[in-house]
């Protein structure tokens, strides 16, 4: 019953022992308990109770059952830290026991060995425990072994025959009550399908498996360890971190197994590296790598050691004692067989590369080299960035671009698995190293138009392909209504000072819910094999517009000028200043939009120089008369571009990429024309354009009041012509993608414009903080732009900073007016700044507004 009914089987347990039960019967139940206490709770009752067990056992003159219990008991020692004392009770067990139960113990024995990382012996206990097991008819054991075998594969990188096994097992299973066992073998499939590159499924089959441990009351220690993988796997390692660290402090509040915190703390440290927290995972490395030693879990060990190399090279620490270590990290773990072997000699060669031991470097690097043309995606990723490195220590700029191209090959048909944006974007960050390769051996070369080529091929491309759509799921539906209601609820608890601690828990809860969901969608849309031609870029600029894109090298801003034919470059200046001065221009613009800040408006026009010098350089000088299109890496988002004084009185627009105005300049507007204004509450001018709109504009759609609820609104923007939303605009740094509109009903939130067919043609985003966005990945940008974009949206008006309730009404106006006169958003935006009055609030709110697209 322990792993059928686990909390029935420990009432059971003790109500035999409050019987007086005789010696075999009160065996039994101290190993019941025993178990339990061993899986979910304190390992010192554990043991006091499995070794209770045992001496009722030997009273009981029952050699099976006495191995039998020696056989938990053995577990829980090894679990515990005690690994010699553990692996000698296995091994009295198995002399003890005979036939089937002899088997039973082989199948522990070999357990215990995963658990220690000594993979091939664990393989070979299994393999002599499982005819044993099917010769007697032992379902629920030979599902058990079957589950183990195909554990270790996935280990060892053997996809194929853990399918193989898992398959087997889970038949098995189906004819069973074992639910604990089954929600292990659901666990267990996730973690196959993230061993093969499927990251929806595998975090799909990891939610369903915590749902059913949910239900039998377990901690899940070894499921948050797997999540931790996949979610790094996924670019979520801030999330990895947490989720690890939070198992350690339920498991040391349990005083529960100390090999599963080891392996916690193993997590954290590689999920904090991931996250650039350099200390931190050095902290936790250093404390997995002595819980291991001690555990003598020489596999866990050398893995443990990997990343504390990585997280002190991380912290700027290079010397030709880490290149030796690392070398023999990297040789201990191809001797076990390990698929991190790769990554381990691809660091060496970092490493030595760095200290200028081009011999050492190329050995190092060769043998990481061999796993790019096999394995799972993020292996051969390894071995092409490998195979770049020694192009580039060779000086072979054609062989650094060969590998760079074939690496983001292999990560381009990966990303196309993931269905959701937030996914797509997170996941370039594994081949930024490739692009920063790619983009140094361009600049190397001399040529502007590779450098704008390999500046667009890894830059926002969660935007190449919209995300997949939710399908007709009635519980991320019901999610979805249950978060605007509690949000709307918490957000007039606020305005009344009442406390909202349970709303926020709510709105908290369900806001997992709703990304969790979002995350299972797998990708429906292959890659179009679409690659950026500059050659089609400068015919469709001509001989008037400008393209400006802006690419980082080594921290410092190249100006890739497009137009007239050709492509040319500048230097600029260093990107970290350029970010500070944004901030201070940000500070200034948030003054402005309140009276009586006019002393500031003289700052913040210095500012706008000193940006314009930092951002541009020598090209401000040469960006002719006609339109000017921007493109700036994702760090600097929050630039308010028509505040730079060379491109103030233009017409322009802003595009994360190159690629992407392309494609808005392409896109057709709908038939019909449809227009729709949409008023929502609480904005301090009760939203003043859209009376003035809606005269117009004769037959606009207009929703306001009670009308503008969620459901209405999306219906209507649905394939419109133009939008044009007058609502509270709330940025989420902490989840961009519930980044909102403030509707008569709740929040409208980004998971809601994923849902569209088509976003409309034009939108007009008319308040504060809708044009912030997230900057994730490796160049990608997540807000409620970015959402639009993919969508079949071509242009967008929306802003970067707080502006001024009235303010922005005379600027809408004049806006439309532009419109209602055949002009682009660009160009109706320019004519509209330059309609509002001279002083300070005016101007500022002007320049707080950027149209993006090409519409």
């Amino acid at each position: 019953m322990v792993f059928a009914a686990p909390n029935d089987a420990l009432a059971r347990a003790e109500g035999v022992l409050d019987a007086d039960p005789s010696p075999l019967h009160a065996s039994v139940a101290h190993q019941v308990i025993g178990i339990w206490q061993r899986d979910w709770g304190d390992m010192r009752i554990a043991l006091h109770h499995l070794r209770r067990a045992r001496d009722f056992a030997a009273r009981a003159e029952s050699a099976d059952r006495e191995a039998d219990v020696l056989a938990a008991l053995g577990v829980a020692l090894v679990h515990a830290g005690r690994t010699q004392q553990g692996l000698a009770a296995l091994e009295r067990g198995i002399e003890r026991g005979s036939g089937h139960t002899r088997a039973r113990v082989l199948f522990r024995r070999a357990y215990a060995r995963w658990v220690l990382g000594r993979h091939r012996e664990a393989l070979e206990d299994v393999r002599r425990a499982i005819p044993v097991l099917r010769q007697v008819d032992d379902v629920i054991w030979t599902a058990r072994a079957l589950t183990l075998r195909a554990t270790v594969h996935l280990t060892l990188g053997a996809v194929d025959r853990a399918d193989a096994d898992f398959t087997a097992a889970e038949a098995l299973w189906d004819t069973t009550g074992q639910e604990h066992d089954k929600a292990d073998a659901v666990e267990s499939r996730g973690l196959a399908a993230f061993r093969s590159g499927d990251i929806p499924v595998a975090l799909r089959l990891l939610d369903e498996a915590e749902e059913r441990y949910a239900k039998l009351g377990t901690p899940t220690f070894m499921l948050n360890i797997r999540r931790c993988e996949v979610l790094m796997a996924a670019g979520l390692a801030p999330e990895a971190l947490a989720e690890a660290d939070g198992a350690i402090a339920v498991l040391d509040g349990i005083g529960g197994q100390s090999t599963r915190k080891a392996e916690l703390l193993l997590a954290a440290a590689q999920a904090a590296r991931l996250a650039g927290d350099a200390h931190t995972a050095i902290a936790r490395a250093d404390m997995a790598v002595r819980l291991f030693a001690g555990q003598r879990r020489s596999w866990w060990e050398t893995h443990a050691r990997l990343v504390l190399i990585e997280a002190r090279v991380a912290a700027g620490r290079s010397s030709g004692r880490l290149v030796a270590d690392t070398a023999a990290v990297a040789d201990r773990l191809a001797s076990f067989g390990a698929p991190a072997a790769p990554e381990a000699s691809l660091l060496a060669g970092r490493i030595a590369l760095t200290l200028g031991w081009r011999a050492d470097a190329e050995r190092h690097l060769g043998v990481a080299a061999r796993s790019r043309h096999s394995g799972p995606p993020l292996a051969r990723v390894t071995g092409w960035a490998a195979q770049a490195l020694r192009a580039r220590a060779a000086g072979s700029g054609r062989g650094v671009l060969e590998a760079c191209r074939r690496g983001l090959d292999v990560l381009d048909a990966h990303r196309m698995t993931l269905g959701a944006s937030e996914l797509r974007a997170r996941a370039t960050a594994q081949g930024a190293e490739l692009a920063a390769l790619a983009q140094q051996a361009s600049l190397d070369s001399g040529s502007p138009r590779r450098l704008l080529v390999w500046s667009e091929r890894w830059r926002n491309t969660a935007l190449s392909t919209p995300p997949t759509r939710p399908p007709a799921d009635p519980e991320l539906q019901s999610d979805l209504t249950a978060f605007r209601e509690i949000a709307a609820r918490a957000e007039e608890a606020r305005r009344d000072a009442r406390p909202i601690p349970a709303l926020e828990r709510e709105q908290r809860r369900l806001e997992r819910e709703i990304r969790s969901r979002t995350l299972h969608l797998r990708g429906d849309t292959p890659g179009d094999g679409h690659r950026f031609d500059p050659v089609r870029l400068l015919r469709r600029l001509g001989d008037d517009t400008r393209l400006v894109e802006l690419a980082v090298l080594d921290g410092r801003v190249q100006v890739l000028l497009c137009g007239q034919g050709r492509v040319r470059r500048f230097e600029a200046g260093l990107l970290a200043e350029a970010e500070r001065e944004t901030e201070h221009v940000q500070a200034g613009l948030r003054r402005l939009a309140h009276p009586g800040a006019e002393g500031r408006l003289a700052v913040v026009e210095a500012a706008g120089r000193r940006l314009e010098e930092l951002l541009l350089g020598p090209a401000a000088a040469r960006l002719g008369d006609g339109p000017v299109v921007v493109v700036p890496p994702a760090r600097l988002h929050r630039v308010p571009w028509a505040l730079l004084p060379a491109l103030r009185e233009r017409v322009l627009s802003v595009s994360p990429s190159a690629s992407g105005w392309l494609r808005a300049r392409d896109t057709e507007p709908p038939p019909g024309g449809r227009q729709v204004l949409v008023r929502g509450p609480g904005l301090a001018t009760g939203g003043a354009e859209v009376p003035h709109l809606a005269g117009r504009y004769g037959g606009a759609v207009v929703l306001e009041h009670a009308e503008a609820r969620v459901p209405r609104v999306l219906e209507e923007l649905d394939g419109a012509a133009l939008a044009h939303i007058a609502a509270h605009g709330t940025f989420r740094a902490d989840g961009p993608l519930f980044s909102s509109l403030r509707m008569a009903d709740g929040p409208l939130i980004v998971h809601d414009f994923e849902r569209l067919d088509r976003s409309p043609y034009r939108i007009i985003l008319s308040c504060c903080d809708t044009a912030r966005f997230a900057s994730v990945g490796a160049d990608e940008l997540l807000g409620l732009v970015t959402a639009l974009l993919p969508l079949g949206t071509a242009g967008v008006v929306a802003c970067t900073a707080p502006v001024n309730d009235a303010a922005v009404v005379p600027l809408m106006l004049a806006l439309h007016k532009g419109l209602g006169e055949g002009r682009s958003l660009a160009e109706s935006l320019r004519d509209a700044r330059a309609a509002l009055p001279g002083d300070a609030l005016h101007r500022a709110t002007g320049w707080a507004f950027s149209a993006f697209g090409a519409a």
